[in-house]
């Protein structure tokens, strides 16, 4: 564990950043500095469809913009999609994931007709395993062929090796609770998308143990994807940092502040006159 705590803060450049982003950063650059900690950038920029270069620079303008400063140099995750290809191998090795080639039309015919089908924490139906009971010749001949598929973890067989574990959440006053991870809520996750062989959930533990990052800090709507997180830190053999995972930053009508809704960016508040001290009081900060 290093001597000085180590956070981060993690934007992906598939849109502008709205207060709810501002909120996360200056959290993590709060707790940085009243801990003697480091501050680190990183750009998740894996999806390659909707990441891009304008949004990265706007990442950059908007936190100097509301007076973060971070370390250099940022970690951009498209600069090491090799890394997360071995990490990605190291599970296979162990036979803990299996090609899919499913779409999600597929997934969808399988489970019609079933009102009760269970769902993951985030809404999604729970994948149905077809892929995972495929026998080898038809998987090796599929793959020989080209036909392109995603690699999926067999949760029930790597949570059968790895056992019960928990994750260490802290509170805002540094309160430590152990909390159980249940990453079988999510059945049998994506490790690696079909189109850039990699997935968010791999990507992240990844970069988390190549920074040294020791205290994560971020958003409840991400709570759930820890157990995922810690499960593949235990099968990676990497370190387990700390989380908090802080409420969101919401709109008038409850709702919380997201890209996907149009909620106003940090650029539209700046064009109507909001100042970087109108914004850190906007956040509570």
């Amino acid at each position: 564990m290093p001597e000085r705590p180590i956070f981060r803060f993690a934007p992906s450049p598939n849109g502008y950043l709205h207060l709810g982003h501002a909120y996360s950063a200056l959290l993590n650059a709060k707790m940085a500095r009243e801990r003697g900690g480091r501050l680190l950038l990183r750009i998740e920029d894996i999806d390659i469809a909707r990441c891009r270069p304008e949004y990265e620079r706007a990442i950059y303008e908007d936190l100097a913009w509301i007076g973060l400063k971070w370390e250099e140099p940022v970690r951009r995750q498209s600069e090491h999609l090799a890394e997360y290809a071995r990490a990605l191998d190291h599970v296979r090795d162990r036979r803990l994931i299996y090609p899919c080639f499913c779409t999600r039309g597929d997934i969808l015919r399988a489970i019609a007709g079933c009102t009760d089908w269970p769902r993951d924490p985030d809404g999604s139906p729970l994948y149905p395993g077809t892929c995972r009971d495929l026998d080898a010749a038809e998987r090796e001949a599929r793959l020989a062929s080209g036909e392109r598929a995603a690699w999926r973890l067999d949760m029930e067989r790597a949570v059968g090796i790895i056992g019960r574990r928990t994750w260490s959440e802290f509170e805002l006053g540094d309160v430590e609770r152990a909390l159980p991870a249940e990453p079988q809520a999510w059945g049998d996750v994506v490790l690696a998308r079909r189109d850039i062989g990699t997935s968010y959930h791999i990507s992240v533990v990844v970069d988390d143990a190549q920074q040294g990052i020791t205290d994560i800090v971020r958003g409840k709507d991400l709570f759930a994807s820890t157990s995922v997180h810690r499960l593949l830190q235990v099968l990676l053999g990497l370190p387990e940092p700390r989380y908090h995972h802080h409420e969101l930053i919401t709109d008038a009508s409850g709702h919380k502040l997201s890209k996907s809704r149009g909620s106003p960016t940090l650029r539209d508040l700046r064009g109507i006159g909001m100042t970087p001290e109108d914004g850190v009081c906007a956040v509570g900060l």
